[in-house]
C-alpha cells in the first residue's frame, strides 16, 4: 500500500505562480474582461464599470486562492491486489481518497500513471467530498509481458465549483507490479530410482552408519530417555542424548540458458519467454513437491544466492522460496554470455541432486559443456529450444537431432521443444523416457517427483 499527501505551500516550488498557471480559459477570459473593464472604467470615469471590472478580476483570484490552501488537506492511498500477478492474468488497485481538512471538496478528477504496457490511464472524477469523507474507486491493471512496472503516482486535479481554475498536484509514493512468468501446473510424475528419501519415505537419518556416526547433544528438559546415548554422557561427564532425525530433502537445480545468441524472435510467444515459463513451472512444482531447489543461469548466477547452500525451501516457507525465484525470472533478460562455461563452473562443486536445464540453440562446443553437466547431478533432464524452428515453423533438422544425441549419450533426458508445446506433456514424456532408460539401474542421488 502507499499512501501520501500533496506538499505542504512552503514546498511547492513553484508557490503562488504556479497556482495561477492553473487557470482555466474562462478564469483567464474573466481575469482579461476585468482588468480591461477597469482601465475603460478608468480612462471614462465610469464608477459602475469599475465595480463590474473589479469583480471580474477577483472571482478568479479568489478561486486560485481557495485552491491554493485546500488543496493540502486530501490524503491519497493505493492499494495493489495482487502484487504479483502471472503474465496475462489481470491485478486490481484500489485508490482511496480522504478529505482530512474541515472543509468540503468541490470536483476531483483523480489520475493514475501507470506503463502503457498495463494498459490505458485510469481517470476518475470525484464529487464533492464532505469533511471527514472518503471516496474509493479501482481500476484493473493487466500485462502479457513480465517486468516490473511502477504504478504512480496519483495526480490529483482540484477545481473550483466555477471553473475558474484547475490544479494538479501529485502523490509521492508509488507502487511497483511484478508480473511473472506464466506457471502450469505438472503432473507428479515419478523416475525409477528415486533418492534422497522420496518417494514412498520422504525423510533420510543424518546418521545411518551405527552408533559410533551419531552426534548427540546436551540433554534437555523433556527429551526422551530412551534417546540418552551413554557412551557419551561418559565421555563428558554429563548427559547426553542422541539428535533428532532430521530430514535432508532432495535437491532440484532449474538451469535458464539466457544467451542472447541461443534465441531468436521476442515477444510472448518467443522461445525465449517459453524456456523462462517453463523454468518458472518446475521451480514452483519441485517446491511443492518437498525439494530444495535454485534457479542457476547460464552467468552462474544462482537464485537464492551463494550464501550457505544456496538452495531455497529448506529453511524458508516454499511460498516465500517460490516467490524469490519467481521475481528473479520476472526481470531475467538476455545474457551477453557466449558460453555455458560458468553455469558448469558452479554445478561442478559435487552433487546438486536433479537437474532440469532449458537450453537455447547451442553449438558443438557448448553441447559438450553441457553433457559434462551430466556427471555432476543425479539425473539430468533437458528441454532443448531451436529458435529457429520457433521462427519458421519447421521441423527440427539433423543438426539438432545430432545434438540430443550427444545429450542423451552422456546421459541426459533430452526432450526437443517445438513451437506451441506444452509442458506438462513434455514433462510426462521425459518421464517416460528416463524410466525406459534407468530400467533396471539405480540413481545414485537426485530424483524427481
Amino acid at each position: 500500500m502507499a499512501a501520501g499527501s500533496p506538499a505542504a505551500g512552503g514546498e511547492d516550488k513553484g508557490g503562488l505562480r504556479a497556482a495561477l498557471g492553473g487557470l482555466t480559459t474562462r478564469g483567464r477570459s474573466f481575469l482579461a474582461a476585468g482588468v480591461a473593464a477597469a482601465v475603460c472604467a478608468v480612462v471614462l470615469g465610469q464608477s459602475d464599470l469599475l465595480r463590474v471590472g473589479l469583480l471580474l478580476a477577483v472571482l478568479p483570484l479568489i478561486c486560485v486562492a481557495v485552491l491554493y490552501r485546500t488543496r493540502y488537506r486530501v490524503a491519497g492511498s493505493r492499494r495493489l491486489f495482487p502484487s504479483r500477478a502471472p503474465a496475462g492474468s489481470e491485478a486490481r488497485v484500489h485508490l482511496r481518497m480522504d478529505n482530512v481538512s474541515r472543509m468540503p471538496t468541490g470536483l476531483l478528477m483523480l489520475q493514475d500513471h501507470v506503463p502503457y504496457v498495463l494498459g490505458p490511464r485510469p481517470r476518475f472524477v470525484l464529487d464533492r467530498v464532505e469533511p471527514g469523507g472518503r471516496r474509493e474507486v479501482s481500476y484493473r491493471v493487466r500485462s502479457d509481458l513480465r517486468g516490473r512496472y511502477p504504478l504512480g503516482p496519483l495526480q490529483l486535479r482540484l477545481s473550483d465549483p466555477f471553473g475558474m481554475c484547475e490544479l494538479t498536484r501529485s502523490f509521492s509514493a508509488y507502487d511497483t507490479l511484478t508480473v511473472i512468468p506464466r506457471t502450469e501446473p505438472l503432473p507428479p510424475v515419478r523416475l525409477s530410482g528415486e533418492a534422497m528419501g522420496y518417494g514412498d519415505g520422504r525423510q533420510r537419518s543424518l546418521a545411518l552408519a551405527g552408533d559410533d556416526d551419531i552426534i548427540p547433544r546436551t540433554y534437555r528438559h523433556g527429551d526422551d530417555l530412551r534417546r540418552v546415548h551413554w557412551r557419551s554422557t561418559a565421555r563428558y561427564g554429563e548427559l547426553m542424548v542422541r539428535r533428532e532425525e532430521q530430514p535432508q530433502r532432495a535437491r532440484c537445480t532449474v538451469l535458464l540458458d539466457t544467451r542472447r545468441g541461443a534465441y531468436q524472435g521476442a515477444g510472448p510467444d518467443s522461445a525465449f519467454e517459453w524456456a523462462v515459463s517453463g523454468a518458472a513451472s518446475v521451480l514452483v512444482h519441485m517446491l511443492e513437491r518437498g525439494f530444495s531447489a535454485r534457479l542457476l543461469t547460464d552467468t552462474g548466477t544462482s537464485v537464492p544466492g551463494d550464501g550457505g547452500e544456496g538452495f531455497a525451501g529448506s529453511t524458508q516457507e516454499s511460498a516465500e522460496s517460490a516467490g524469490l525465484m519467481l521475481d528473479a525470472l520476472a526481470v531475467v533478460d538476455h545474457s551477453d554470455g557466449a558460453g555455458l562455461a560458468r553455469a558448469y563452473d558452479v554445478l561442478r562443486g559435487g552433487n546438486e541432486g536433479l537437474l532440469v536445464a532449458f537450453f537455447g540453440d547451442m553449438d558443438e562446443e557448448q553441447t559438450v559443456v553441457a553433457a559434462r553437466m551430466r556427471q555432476r547431478s543425479g539425473a539430468a533432464v533437458a528441454f532443448v529450444l531451436d529458435s529457429g524452428v520457433w521462427v519458421t515453423g519447421g521441423a527440427v533438422d539433423d543438426v539438432v537431432e545430432g545434438r540430443l544425441r550427444r545429450l542423451r549419450e552422456a546421459g541426459w533426458t533430452a526432450v526437443p521443444v517445438r513451437p506451441g508445446a506444452a509442458l506438462p506433456e513434455l514433462w510426462q514424456q521425459a518421464a517416460r523416457e528416463r524410466t525406459g532408460s534407468a530400467a533396471g539401474a539405480t540413481v545414485a542421488s537426485g530424483g524427481w517427483s
